[in-house]
């Protein structure tokens, strides 16, 4: 069955950095785009960065551009989001999501979420 883990959140000062990764299994990794969603308390859970399934196109949050990175290995069926310059407003659960077809459609996949905390 399909399964993404998170994993790399944690409590950062503000300015620093984090990674987070997300294990896939259960599918095809390298022929699906990957994309990293963020919850914060109170928020509805907004995209935050997208990579298509060879790596060669990707997308940013305007809140993100410039602070993070999204990148993947397809050998080992991991997606990666390089956090730097963190603010307060990063805060989030942090989820990895991939959106695979089903026989009536299409269907979104999540992990179970990584905390990132940023805060002084």
């Amino acid at each position: 069955q399909v399964q993404l883990v998170e994993s790399g959140g944690g409590l950062v000062r503000p300015g620093g950095s984090l990674r987070l990764s997300c294990a896939a299994s259960g599918f095809t990794f390298s022929s699906y785009t990957m994309t990293w969603y963020r919850q914060a308390p109170g928020k509805e859970r907004e995209l935050v960065a997208a990579i298509t399934s060879a790596g060669g196109r990707t997308n940013y949050a305007d809140s993100v551009k410039g602070r993070f990175t999204i990148s993947r290995d397809n050998a080992k069926k991991r997606v990666y989001l390089q956090m730097n310059s963190l603010k307060s407003e990063d805060t989030a659960v942090y989820y990895c999501n991939a959106d695979l077809p089903i026989l009536t459609g299409w269907a979104g996949y999540w992990g179970q979420g990584t905390q990132v905390t940023v805060s002084s």
